[in-house]
This record gives structure tokens, sequence and C-alpha cells, in this order.
């Protein structure tokens, strides 16, 4: 089996900096032994002269933290050279946090404290508690997204505390600002008690527009977003299941075209049946795919099974129409599409190999995905994974922030299946089909036609289902 390298990219990057000699050949000197311990010098930067040296920043892409050491002892052995500190760009980049509220208007004057705050605020305070509908143009409530998670599933770190989750909920609410121009908020919830979290997120309610849960483990995601979703009049959206499940379809929906074959006729393989792999076959079956089958670790999900738990329950009442048995590497004979929501290297190959024709690969698993991409690609007619340093990522950033805007544009009270279905295809279609290949199956999550294509498609899809309070579409926030 081919084992993919540690991609280079700038999470693993580092700063050094150093006192060099002022001689010639030093700095060639540094840049070598970097390069032959493995890492790829970025910018050079001459910070200061000093009397014979010359102190320099060197910013350095490496493999991961254990590289990145084993360069800095490389460099502090080197004569000549001598070692001042070196820095982390990604925790400089998170010193502080990564994000902070900004007023909209100013308060210099008497004029302004009076109308921002007292007297001028009892007022508006009062028109709302006469009209609570008024909330949504006369506070911050229609732009805000509480973004919410207990820390008990953060990417591929697991269950790891609310604390520890924070960075994560902050890069979300970045996204949410840099790609919709939607406010955001990081909150962590030091609790995992399901009734707890339901009733802490239905307190705080009030003050949002919109709800989005992340990183909370599964089986208890699943009760907490279908509560929510009963008790709040405000869109409840669960990103790690619908978000996956909304990239993922478009995704397959160019894939198909691609490779020519119409859904109705093929056989989906899901490896995960945990919140996305739930959710991913739940819309690919709304798709109009008839034969899909759900796989855990300990293979194919079908009725005979008595070990299956009531979200995995859903799939053997729901899925395997021929009601096939056996392990991940039996079912995936024959299937047209494997797709990936569990654990590093479960198939190979082989297993691709006996996958029908033109089979399609989508291998989600971060960092490591199900089959290693360079021993894929030999044998696919498409790829695609949740990385970004190979073609077709697969990534939710495509899809939240639009869901979200058309969302509070049209004021909906849910996200319904309608919605996210036209999201699918709004991403799908962002691609012409004059363009269609193998590398580029669904969009860059830096196109920024994207999210307003979405937006559009989400308050159309929420005003023909009945669940806008608004119906004019002019409400857009697009910086």
């Amino acid at each position: 089996m081919t084992v993919s390298q540690p991609a280079f990219n700038a999470s693993n990057s580092i700063i050094v900096r150093l006192n060099i000699d002022n001689k010639i050949g030093m700095l060639a000197s540094v840049t070598k032994t970097i390069s032959e311990m493995g890492g790829v010098v970025g910018a050079i930067d001459l910070v200061q002269p000093e009397a014979g040296v010359l102190v320099r920043d060197i910013s350095i892409f490496t493999h991961d933290p254990d590289h990145s050491d084993q360069i800095v002892t490389a460099i502090k052995n080197l004569p000549g050279v001598e070692f001042i500190n070196f820095s982390d760009r990604t925790f400089l980049v998170h010193l502080g946090g990564k994000i902070s509220i900004r007023n909209r208007i100013p308060v210099k004057t008497r004029d302004d404290l009076s109308m921002a705050y007292t007297p001028g605020v009892a007022r508006i305070c009062m028109d709302i508690y006469e009209d609570p509908e008024d909330a949504y143009k006369l506070t911050i409530k229609g732009n805000t997204v509480a973004v919410i998670s207990d820390g008990t599933a953060v990417l591929g770190l697991g269950d790891i505390g609310p604390k520890a989750a924070m960075p994560v909920m902050e890069g979300k609410a970045m996204l949410f600002k840099e790609f919709a121009n939607i406010d955001a908020w990081p909150i962590c919830l030091d609790t995992t008690d399901t009734e707890e979290i339901i009733r802490t997120v239905k307190a705080i309610a009030p003050g949002f527009g919109a709800i989005n849960l992340e990183d909370i483990s599964a089986p208890r995601c699943f009760e907490i977003e279908r509560r929510l979703r009963e008790e709040l009049d405000i869109p409840v959206f669960h990103d790690d299941q619908h978000g996956t499940a909304v990239v993922t379809t478009a995704a397959l929906i160019n894939a198909l075209k691609f490779v020519d074959k119409k859904v109705e006729d093929i056989k989906v393989v899901v490896s995960g049946a945990g919140a996305a792999g739930t959710a991913c076959s739940k819309m690919i079956l709304q798709l109009g795919v008839k034969n899909l089958i759900g796989c855990d670790s300990k293979g194919a999900i079908h009725p005979k099974r008595n070990d299956l738990n009531s979200s995995k329950r859903w799939f053997a009442d729901s899925t395997n129409p021929n009601q096939d048995s056996g392990t991940l590497k039996d079912v995936i004979a024959g299937a047209d599409v494997f797709v990936g929501v569990s654990a590093p290297n479960v198939i190979n190959q082989e297993d691709v190999k006996c996958m029908a024709k033109d089979p399609i690969v989508f291998a989600m698993s971060n960092p490591d995905p199900e089959i290693s991409p360079d021993e894929a690609l030999p044998v696919v007619a498409v790829m695609a994974t949740g990385r970004s340093d190979y073609p077709n990522q697969i990534n939710n950033v495509l899809c939240f922030p639009g869901i979200f805007r058309g969302a509070l544009d049209c004021q909906a009270s849910t996200i319904n299946e309608e919605m996210k279905l036209a999201t699918a295809h709004a991403i799908a279609g962002t691609v012409k089909e004059s363009h269609l290949c193998a590398d580029y199956i669904i969009p860059s999550v830096f196109d920024s036609s994207v999210a307003p294509k979405i937006a559009k498609a989400v308050r159309e899809a929420a005003i023909k289902t009945g669940v806008a309070r608004r119906k004019k579409s002019s409400q857009q926030r697009f910086s």
C-alpha cells in the first residue's frame, strides 16, 4: 500500500530569527541545511544589520511540529549562525484570539450617546416589546449566528472539551464573516448533558437569528438538533451533519455528470454511520439514489443485525434494499460510488478495482483519508477528499455561509430539506458543464460567486416551502 507523505502547508510553518555572520555564502549555508532537512524555505527577511552579522527572519514550511524541531536543531549546530528564537506561524495567528467586536456607529458625542444608549434606546426597547419581530431590524438578531459546541467531537481530535474547542469555533465565526458578512459568536458550553445543552441554547436564542451546532458527538447531536428544531422558531443547523451532506451531494451531482451515470442506476457505499454518514446518506437518497449501503466498523448495516443503535437502525430500515451483508470490502464490489466519512485507510487500490466501471471515490476522513489519493488516482474516474492539498476538496465552508445568509435574509424559521437540496444544486451549478473534469467537480472555497448563489436558492426554497417570514429578497448583506 502506498502511504502519502505529509503535505507542506502554512499550518505547519515556522519563522526562525537568526544572527548570521555577514560573510559570503553564510545565508546559502543556512538555506542548504533547511533543504537537506526536508524543509521548504519561504520568505527571507532582513530584520536589521548589526556589527559583523545580519539579523534575518526565515519562514520555513515543514511537515509537522517534530519536523520543525529537527530543522531548528540542525540550524543551531551551524557555525557562524546564532539562533535567537522561532515562532510557529499558526500559533502567532491565534495570539489574542482571531475575532473581535467592532462598533458600527461612532460614540463620540453626547448626541451619539443619547441615541445609541440612554435615554433614546428605551424607545427602541418598547418598540420591540410591542412588536417582537422588530428585533430583526432594530438589533443584531437579523444578522447574527451562535456557533455552539460542547467540544466532544472537534475535528479529528475527539472529545477535547469546551476550552480547547474555542479556536475552531472562532475560526468558524471568521468564515461566516468572510464569506457571507454574518456576525457569528463562538459559544462553548461546559456541559455534555443533552437536556442542559438544549435548555441553554433555548435561553440564549432570543439574541440570535440562527443557531449553528458544531462538533457535538453522535448520537447526542441528533437529539439536540431535533429538539431545538422543534422548540425554537429560528433555524438550527448541525453543520457536521448537513454541511458535509450538502457539499458531498453537490460533488456527486457533478461527478455523475462527468462519468455519464444516472443517479437512479448507481450503487453507493457509505463508510461511516455517525452524524456525517447518516446525513450524507439521507441526502443522497433524497437526490434519487435507490441502492445505498451504509457500513460501520463491523461491516454492512442490514436488518438482521442486533447491535444497532437508533441512528444505525435508520440505515437498516431505509437503505440496503438487497440486504447485503459482509465487510466493507465485500459490499464495495460493483459499487459506482464510495463515500468515506469514517477512518483512515479502510480500503485500498484492490478494493477500488473491484468497483464498477469509472468509480467515484470520495474519501473525506481528515487529515488521513479512507484511501490515499496517490494510491486511488490511477484507478478512479473521480477522486475527492476533505484535504486542501488535492483537487476536489469537499469542505463545509462551501455551503454554510450561503445557507445561513439566505435563511437570515428571509428570516426563515428553519432550514428544511428543500433548502439543503437547493444548496447542493446551487453549488453544483457553479461549475459549468463545459468545465467539468476529473479534477474539477466542485468549486473552490474561495470562489466568491458561490455564497450569493446559495443564498438566493435558499431564499427561494424557503419562500416556496412556507418557512420564510420575509419574502422580499432585497435584504442582502454581502460586502
